[in-house]
Protein backbone atom coordinates (compact mmCIF):
# COMPACT_ATOMS: atom_id res chain seq x y z
CA UNK A 1 0.00 0.00 0.00
CA UNK A 2 1.25 3.43 -0.90
CA UNK A 3 -0.09 6.95 -0.62
CA UNK A 4 -0.35 8.36 -4.12
CA UNK A 5 0.31 11.99 -5.03
CA UNK A 6 -2.95 13.89 -5.59
CA UNK A 7 -3.07 16.08 -8.68
CA UNK A 8 -4.25 19.62 -8.14
CA UNK A 9 -6.21 22.01 -10.31
CA UNK A 10 -5.57 22.98 -13.11
CA UNK A 11 -3.80 19.70 -14.05
CA UNK A 12 -4.89 18.50 -17.51
CA UNK A 13 -5.92 15.00 -16.31
CA UNK A 14 -8.54 16.61 -14.05
CA UNK A 15 -10.16 18.24 -17.08
CA UNK A 16 -10.27 15.11 -19.26
CA UNK A 17 -13.17 12.67 -19.56
CA UNK A 18 -12.05 9.36 -18.02
CA UNK A 19 -12.06 6.12 -20.00
CA UNK A 20 -14.10 3.03 -19.04
CA UNK A 21 -12.35 0.25 -17.13
CA UNK A 22 -12.20 -3.13 -18.88
CA UNK A 23 -11.05 -6.17 -16.96
CA UNK A 24 -9.94 -6.15 -13.36
CA UNK A 25 -6.20 -6.74 -13.44
CA UNK A 26 -3.73 -7.11 -10.57
CA UNK A 27 -2.54 -3.58 -11.42
CA UNK A 28 -6.09 -2.24 -11.08
CA UNK A 29 -6.53 -4.04 -7.75
CA UNK A 30 -3.27 -2.47 -6.50
CA UNK A 31 -4.45 0.96 -7.65
CA UNK A 32 -7.75 0.50 -5.76
CA UNK A 33 -5.87 -0.42 -2.56
CA UNK A 34 -3.57 2.59 -2.96
CA UNK A 35 -6.52 4.91 -3.69
CA UNK A 36 -8.33 3.86 -0.52
CA UNK A 37 -5.12 4.38 1.49
CA UNK A 38 -4.58 7.78 -0.16
CA UNK A 39 -8.18 8.83 0.48
CA UNK A 40 -7.85 8.05 4.20
CA UNK A 41 -4.36 9.52 4.65
CA UNK A 42 -5.52 12.72 2.92
CA UNK A 43 -8.56 13.00 5.24
CA UNK A 44 -10.93 12.49 2.32
CA UNK A 45 -14.29 10.75 2.01
CA UNK A 46 -13.95 10.11 -1.72
CA UNK A 47 -11.30 9.89 -4.42
CA UNK A 48 -11.54 9.50 -8.18
CA UNK A 49 -8.80 7.84 -10.25
CA UNK A 50 -8.14 11.02 -12.30
CA UNK A 51 -7.14 12.76 -9.05
CA UNK A 52 -4.19 10.38 -8.77
CA UNK A 53 -3.25 10.57 -12.46
CA UNK A 54 -5.27 7.67 -13.91
CA UNK A 55 -7.88 8.78 -16.42
CA UNK A 56 -10.16 5.80 -15.83
CA UNK A 57 -13.72 5.49 -14.50
CA UNK A 58 -12.97 4.38 -10.94
CA UNK A 59 -13.94 5.95 -7.61
CA UNK A 60 -13.40 5.07 -3.95
CA UNK A 61 -15.71 6.35 -1.21
CA UNK A 62 -16.20 6.07 2.52
CA UNK A 63 -18.86 8.32 4.01
CA UNK A 64 -17.68 7.33 7.52
CA UNK A 65 -14.17 8.60 6.74
CA UNK A 66 -11.68 9.85 7.16
CA UNK A 67 -11.56 9.03 10.88
CA UNK A 68 -13.78 5.94 11.26
CA UNK A 69 -13.03 4.13 7.98
CA UNK A 70 -15.92 1.71 8.40
CA UNK A 71 -17.34 1.26 4.93
CA UNK A 72 -14.95 1.80 2.03
CA UNK A 73 -16.66 1.33 -1.33
CA UNK A 74 -15.26 0.95 -4.81
CA UNK A 75 -17.31 1.74 -7.90
CA UNK A 76 -15.90 0.90 -11.33
CA UNK A 77 -17.59 2.49 -14.37
CA UNK A 78 -20.27 4.20 -12.24
CA UNK A 79 -23.41 5.45 -14.00
CA UNK A 80 -26.43 7.32 -12.68
CA UNK A 81 -29.64 5.31 -12.86
CA UNK A 82 -31.80 7.91 -11.12
CA UNK A 83 -31.38 11.36 -9.57
CA UNK A 84 -34.22 13.05 -7.66
CA UNK A 85 -34.70 16.11 -5.51
CA UNK A 86 -32.41 19.11 -5.15
CA UNK A 87 -30.05 20.04 -2.37
CA UNK A 88 -27.32 22.63 -1.94
CA UNK A 89 -24.11 21.53 -0.24
CA UNK A 90 -20.86 23.22 0.75
CA UNK A 91 -18.08 21.12 -0.74
CA UNK A 92 -14.32 20.92 -0.79
CA UNK A 93 -11.95 18.74 -2.80
CA UNK A 94 -8.54 17.14 -2.30
CA UNK A 95 -7.53 18.44 -5.76
CA UNK A 96 -8.46 22.03 -4.84
CA UNK A 97 -6.57 22.97 -1.67
CA UNK A 98 -8.29 25.72 0.37
CA UNK A 99 -11.23 25.97 -2.10
CA UNK A 100 -14.85 25.48 -1.10
CA UNK A 101 -18.08 26.33 -2.87
CA UNK A 102 -21.80 25.69 -2.72
CA UNK A 103 -23.04 23.17 -5.27
CA UNK A 104 -26.59 22.23 -6.24
CA UNK A 105 -26.86 18.44 -6.30
CA UNK A 106 -29.55 15.79 -6.49
CA UNK A 107 -30.79 14.85 -3.03
CA UNK A 108 -31.14 11.15 -3.86
CA UNK A 109 -29.20 9.13 -6.42
CA UNK A 110 -29.05 5.57 -7.61
CA UNK A 111 -25.72 4.56 -9.15
CA UNK A 112 -24.81 1.30 -10.86
CA UNK A 113 -21.37 -0.03 -11.63
CA UNK A 114 -19.05 -2.84 -10.59
CA UNK A 115 -17.20 -3.45 -7.35
CA UNK A 116 -13.51 -4.36 -6.99
CA UNK A 117 -14.36 -8.05 -7.69
CA UNK A 118 -16.10 -7.15 -10.96
CA UNK A 119 -19.58 -7.86 -9.58
CA UNK A 120 -22.50 -5.66 -10.63
CA UNK A 121 -23.61 -3.32 -7.84
CA UNK A 122 -26.28 -0.71 -7.35
CA UNK A 123 -26.09 1.96 -4.67
CA UNK A 124 -29.16 3.90 -3.54
CA UNK A 125 -27.90 6.96 -1.72
CA UNK A 126 -29.15 10.06 0.03
CA UNK A 127 -27.52 12.75 2.14
CA UNK A 128 -23.73 12.79 2.35
CA UNK A 129 -23.27 9.57 0.36
CA UNK A 130 -25.32 10.98 -2.55
CA UNK A 131 -23.21 14.16 -2.54
CA UNK A 132 -19.93 12.21 -2.45
CA UNK A 133 -21.01 9.99 -5.35
CA UNK A 134 -21.97 12.99 -7.48
CA UNK A 135 -18.76 14.85 -6.58
CA UNK A 136 -16.51 11.91 -7.47
CA UNK A 137 -18.44 11.12 -10.66
CA UNK A 138 -17.95 14.76 -11.72
CA UNK A 139 -14.21 14.02 -11.74
CA UNK A 140 -14.81 11.20 -14.24
CA UNK A 141 -16.41 13.75 -16.58
CA UNK A 142 -13.48 16.15 -16.25
CA UNK A 143 -15.33 18.50 -13.89
CA UNK A 144 -14.08 19.96 -10.62
CA UNK A 145 -15.72 22.22 -8.05
CA UNK A 146 -14.24 25.18 -9.93
CA UNK A 147 -16.67 24.34 -12.76
CA UNK A 148 -19.55 24.76 -10.31
CA UNK A 149 -18.26 28.05 -8.87
CA UNK A 150 -19.29 31.53 -9.86
CA UNK A 151 -17.03 33.30 -12.35
CA UNK A 152 -15.81 35.63 -9.58
CA UNK A 153 -14.93 32.80 -7.17
CA UNK A 154 -13.20 30.87 -9.97
CA UNK A 155 -11.11 33.91 -10.95
CA UNK A 156 -10.12 34.53 -7.32
CA UNK A 157 -8.99 30.91 -6.91
CA UNK A 158 -7.04 30.92 -10.18
CA UNK A 159 -5.27 34.11 -9.06
CA UNK A 160 -4.36 32.42 -5.76
CA UNK A 161 -2.96 29.41 -7.64
CA UNK A 162 -0.75 31.66 -9.80
CA UNK A 163 0.65 33.27 -6.65
CA UNK A 164 1.48 29.82 -5.18
CA UNK A 165 3.39 28.89 -8.36
CA UNK A 166 5.43 32.13 -8.44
Amino acid sequence: MAKLPILTYPHAVLAAKAQPVGEITPELSALITDMIQTMYESDGVGLAAPQVGHSIRLITIDETGPKERKSPMVVINPEFVECTGKKESEESCLSLPTFTCKVKRAENVTVKGRNEKGEDIEIKAEGLLAIILQHEMDHLEGKTLVDHASRLKRTMYETKIKKWKD
